[in-house]
């Protein structure tokens, strides 16, 4: 009692074997596709959409201030933009300013060869008057300027 098996070692009597690998030829193919046409679909949808838009009544946004500069020249005089004023005056002005314009970024500036201290003390000063984003102004150093 023997049992005869195919010599093809296929699973029918034909020679047939099933192909058990993924051909990802297609698959690439349609992702390159895919690709090309989001590269030239981008740009398109980054201009938007013409449109006309409605007229209205309305004011255009707030216009474009001074800057708030707070300075302080060598010999300890102090200026709020091209103003000169009183060291006993300053908070009480920059609080009408605030009051009038709304809060901002008030820019320190000051001599170099002011005392710390000094410095120090006026940014404090600025920060009574209840403005509560102060920045420092310097001037870049030459290398930087040559750099660019």
């Amino acid at each position: 009692m023997g049992m005869s098996v195919p010599s093809g070692g296929g699973d029918d009597e034909n020679g047939y074997k099933p192909l058990a690998e993924i051909n990802v030829t297609p698959f690439v193919d349609v992702m390159l596709v895919l690709l090309i046409i989001f590269m030239v679909a981008a740009p398109l949808m980054v201009q938007g959409v013409p449109l006309e838009l409605p007229k209205t009544s309305a004011s255009k946004l707030g216009a474009i201030k001074k800057p708030m500069v707070v300075s302080m020249s060598t010999d300890g005089k102090l200026y709020i933009r091209d103003e000169e004023v009183s060291s006993g005056s300053l908070v009480s002005r920059l609080m009408q300013i605030k009051s009038q314009e709304g809060d901002g970024v008030v820019y320190v500036r000051a001599d170099r060869k002011m005392a710390y201290g000094d410095v120090m003390e006026l940014l404090g000063r600025v920060g009574e008057s209840g403005f509560a984003r102060v920045s420092l102004l310097s001037q870049p150093a030459p290398s930087a300027q040559s750099a660019n």
